[in-house]
């Protein structure tokens, strides 16, 4: 059943067709497309019959074709070679991607979703050893790394922080990765310093991920961030392109912002809002990079004036850590996004999303805590996405990603249908 919903999932994506429009295609109700998508553990999911599956190929084939006709070129490489960096299989930044090559990495997200929600188990890097190099403070992305490594059957080493690493006695970057490679078959690395993550993917041909250098990119956030985005837009029959976002907090020094803003980019006719005190607006190169390509971007110091309208309002924490000496001006209690400014001024399906950690003490100026039980606070699907997001990159960069669907078996041990006791249903719809 799983794969029925992969190859509609992946239809919906390659056409950029809503889950209404996809149906009208089909030629039958959305009711009944929403039953071949429903998980397979749902009283009311239904197989889809063979020959609508021979005809959402046709479809794609049609659509491949015509593409072809039309000059626009298909790279046939395989996807761990389109998204390499500098030839290697590492992901160092999101500007290794293309539109197509992130739908290609969400399908595989896709087929790792049974897995993430403990329903099947594969052995697929089995022996495998990541190295786990967080030099920075980390929780969710370092477990999450590493739950994503267990889950595709490999293990893990880590290390935390410099005064446990030889780096603490001098060793450099280089000598760290290289002795780093004899060791492992993988390494993912935090930095508190911007390019120092690149320095360790030249020491090695190993697949190194940038689990985030200093105010720089944290691309594998960018893209679980997306995945969530397009994920939610598919339940509710929107489509990314011409949506509108709003970004709020710290986005002069938050890197998960500028990573993402830069694959949003890649979509179309979006409107960006950036809500952020003067110290702490957006880089201009990043606006100039949006500009270029075609998006509308609208600034501002209010919180109730920027979110009106919003489709998604993407939050973040203040990145204290990295001032150095600087004053934190015009950031104050009033700017937070919390239940009463929400009601009042967004819509009823506006997604609101964070990164996390977000600071959840009373009077914080941040998501506040008082969204916990709002079905449009996204954040704890966006932190669940993160272990398939996570798994294909890994299953890509390591290239078995063709091999994971045949190698999953049933799981021995019963799991929650929902992990938290206040997840919000959505009628059972991905």
């Amino acid at each position: 059943m799983s794969q029925q919903q992969d190859l509609l999932r992946d239809a919906m994506r390659r056409l950029n067709l809503t889950r209404d429009a996809f149906a009208e295609r089909l030629g039958v109700r959305r009711r009944t497309l929403d039953t071949w998508l429903l998980p397979e553990d749902s009283n009311e999911s239904r197989a889809m019959p063979e020959m609508v599956a021979r005809f959402v190929a046709e479809i794609l084939l049609h659509e491949a074709s015509t593409a072809a006709a039309a000059g626009t070129a298909v790279d046939e490489r395989p996807l761990a070679r389109r998204i390499a960096a500098d030839g290697r299989p590492q992901l160092l930044s999101v500007s290794q991607f293309e539109r197509s090559s992130l739908e290609d990495l969400f399908h595989v997200a896709d087929v790792m979703q049974p897995i993430a929600r403990r329903q099947k188990v594969t052995r697929i890097l089995e022996g495998a050893v990541l190295g786990s190099l967080f030099f920075e403070a980390s929780t969710r992305t370092r477990v999450s790394f590493g739950a994503a490594f267990c889950r595709l059957g490999g293990s893990v080493c880590d290390t935390t922080g410099f005064t446990f690493s030889s780096m603490a006695k001098g060793e450099s970057i280089y000598d760290t990765s290289r002795v780093m490679s004899g060791y492992v078959d993988a390494l993912v690395v935090r930095h508190p310093e911007q390019g120092s993550v690149a320095e360790f993917a030249r020491a090695t041909n190993l697949p190194v991920i940038n689990a985030g250098d200093g105010p720089g990119e944290h691309p594998s956030q960018a893209i679980l961030d997306l995945y969530t985005i397009q994920r939610e837009f598919s339940r509710m029959g929107k489509l990314i392109d011409g949506m509108h976002v709003a970004m709020v907090g710290d986005l002069k020094y938050g890197r998960t912002v500028h990573s993402l803003i830069r694959l949003l980019a890649l979509y179309r006719g979006l409107k960006f809002t950036l809500i952020a005190p003067p110290s702490l607006e957006m880089p201009a190169y990043l606006l100039d990079l949006v500009s270029r390509n075609g998006h509308v971007i609208e600034q501002t110091h209010s919180l109730e004036q920027g979110l009106r309208g919003a489709d998604v309002v993407y939050a973040t924490r203040i990145q204290k850590e990295r001032f150095e000496g600087e004053a934190i001006e015009g950031y104050t209690p009033e700017f937070q996004v919390c239940k009463a400014l929400v009601d009042a001024v967004c819509k009823p399906d506006t997604i609101l999303m964070h990164p996390l950690p977000r600071d959840g003490r009373p009077g914080a100026n941040d998501l506040s805590v008082d969204l916990n039980h709002d079905p449009r606070l996204a954040i704890f699907r966006q932190t669940d996405n993160g272990i398939p997001v996570r798994m294909a990159l890994f299953a890509v960069l390591m290239g078995v990603d063709q091999q994971v669907a045949r190698s999953m078996r049933d799981v021995g041990w019963r799991s929650p249908a929902h992990i938290g006791p206040d997840d919000a249903d959505f009628d059972g719809l991905d």
